[in-house]
């Protein structure tokens, strides 16, 4: 009845406080909510102590509201790489090569290889000096010689050109260091593209080497060789001849090629009897096989047997399709040089000779700079010539 009476008494609505044992009890949405806890904690652990990893992407659920634990998708196989090496594109400079290694191969090995042109071609800066390991000493001075790595004057002393396939014209003009003053125009407005070819009777050969070479020009050396009627026409010292023995004729060879240096071959002065004669030009030809040299034929004897003979003898070879100024006038030089143009232009490339005559290098000068506006190039004749050693 007491009790009875308290709850009569109790103010309407208040609710009687249970003991405070009972509030310090776990309530039901606790329980629930440590249950789901477990139960995540428990599948992460059974996925994390399994013996090997998914193989394949799937999805593990966890049956508890509102939980979805899902294992990420293992990474594709991957396919082990083709070895294969990339190639920069070709430039001035030294080139990186980075080469992909196989699976299995053990440890890295030559992951980077370096390629340097400077190992073949010269660099333009320095082009006046000479390649040490492509000199021979002699009595007469420095011999072009292969190295002993292989490397050939052609190849070392050629100047650089854009490798292009489109109409490209050589031009070379002979004569240099005959005529100090001439030598020294020729230079200084002749384009760099132009080849200049050196007479062995010159003055000072090796400074105008030099001074063309620093100017960017690729140079030749002339060899006086026997013409018709000789010795009415006379292309001058130490000419070889048909008569003489293969030892006179190789002495005087070495002595035009002695003359400078840094040339990546020789071109013939005259000597349309020479190198119609087997006999006579047979070892001519071959020795500058043995000293990695090209051939320049001006294209003036029909008869010449250099082509021939330098693809026996590993020579690169050259052809010149016109004289350019057989005829000292400025209308006729311009006719020819546009008939290079239009030989280029059909078979891919042309090759014109002429002379250091002033009217000859004001006219090419000029001729240079327009044909270049018409998409011609105009390349050094180690770029055109043909070259049995590399097929």
């Amino acid at each position: 009845m007491a009790d009875i009476g308290k709850d009569i008494e109790r103010p309407l609505g208040q609710a009687v406080r249970p003991p405070r044992a009972a509030r310090r009890g776990i309530s039901p949405g606790a329980v629930a909510a440590t249950l789901v806890v477990l139960a995540v904690v428990g599948v992460s652990s059974a996925i994390a102590l399994r013996e090997k990893p998914f193989r394949k992407p799937q999805e593990v659920a966890v049956s508890t509201p509102k939980v979805t634990a899902a294992a990420e998708p293992a990474p594709a196989p991957v396919t082990p790489p083709v070895p294969k090496a990339e190639t920069p594109a070709k430039t001035d400079g030294p080139q990186i090569i980075h080469v992909q290694k196989e699976e299995g191969d053990g440890p890295p090995k030559a992951a980077i290889v370096i390629h340097d042109p400077s190992t073949i071609g010269q660099n333009l800066k320095i082009a006046h000096l000479p390649d040490k390991a492509l000199i021979e000493a002699s009595e007469t001075g420095p011999l072009p010689i292969r190295a002993a790595d292989g490397r050939r004057p052609f190849d070392v002393y050629a100047r650089p050109w854009s490798g292009a396939r489109g109409a490209r014209v050589a031009i070379v003009i002979g004569g240099l260091a005959v005529s100090q003053t001439g030598t020294q125009a020729a230079i200084a407005k002749l384009p760099a593209e132009v080849t200049l070819a050196f007479a062995p009777q010159g003055n000072s050969i090796g400074r105008w080497m030099q001074a063309a070479r620093q100017s960017g020009h690729e140079v030749v050396m002339q060899v006086p060789l026997e013409p018709f009627d000789y010795p009415n026409v006379n292309p001058g010292r130490n000419t070889l001849t048909v008569s003489a023995t293969p030892e006179e004729n190789l002495k005087n060879l070495r002595w035009a090629l002695s003359r400078t240096t840094n040339y990546t071959g020789v071109m013939n002065y005259m000597g349309a009897r020479f190198s119609a004669d087997a006999t006579a030009m047979g070892p001519f030809m071959a020795e500058l096989g043995k000293r990695g040299l090209a051939y320049v034929d001006d294209g003036s004897s029909a008869r010449s047997l250099a082509p021939e003979l330098a693809l026996k003898d590993g020579v690169p070879f050259a052809g010149g399709d016109a004289a350019i100024d057989a005829v000292q006038d400025r209308g006729a030089i311009l006719k020819k040089l546009d008939d290079l143009e239009a030989t280029a232009r059909a078979k891919g490339y042309a090759i014109g000779i002429g002379s250091a005559f002033d009217l000859t290098v004001d006219t090419v000068s000029s001729w240079v700079t327009e044909a270049k506006k018409r998409g011609i190039e105009i390349v050094p004749i180690s770029a055109v010539a043909i070259d049995p050693e590399k097929g």
